[in-house]
């Protein structure tokens, strides 16, 4: 006995098994087996749409958005050489600050001073 409607074939050019399980692309809407269900095993014209992933700054742990065309690397060494929150270069400015608000204004800090705080107040 033959069920001739049941199941659909892969989309895929080079394959087109019958599979009774088709996998439906969330991008391109066509059925696939399970070997070309992936956006790259099928080639999927619309994968830019749904395969998107956003670097992370390792130092202040946001996203860094990247525009169509740009390296990632580039672009999250850029935000944090610039706008970066917790960038390191800048850790002993806060700190300098925060020791000048909390002492009096009439007692000098050298740099000893403030290396001393900066290991205890982190």
């Amino acid at each position: 006995m033959e069920f001739p409607d049941l199941g659909k074939h892969c989309s895929e050019k080079t394959c087109k098994q019958l599979d009774f399980l088709p996998l439906e692309c969330d991008a391109c809407k066509q059925d696939f087996c399970k070997d070309h269900f992936t956006y790259s095993a099928h080639k999927c014209p619309f994968a830019f749409k749904k395969d998107v992933q956003v670097p992370v700054c390792p130092l202040c742990n946001s996203p860094v958005p990247v525009k169509k065309g740009e390296i990632p690397d580039a672009v999250v060494g850029a935000h944090m050489d610039g706008g970066c929150k917790r960038h390191p270069g800048r850790k002993k400015e806060e700190v300098e600050s925060k020791v000048t608000m909390r002492l009096c204004s009439n007692w000098p800090l050298s740099e000893r001073d403030l290396h001393f705080v900066d290991t205890f107040m982190l």
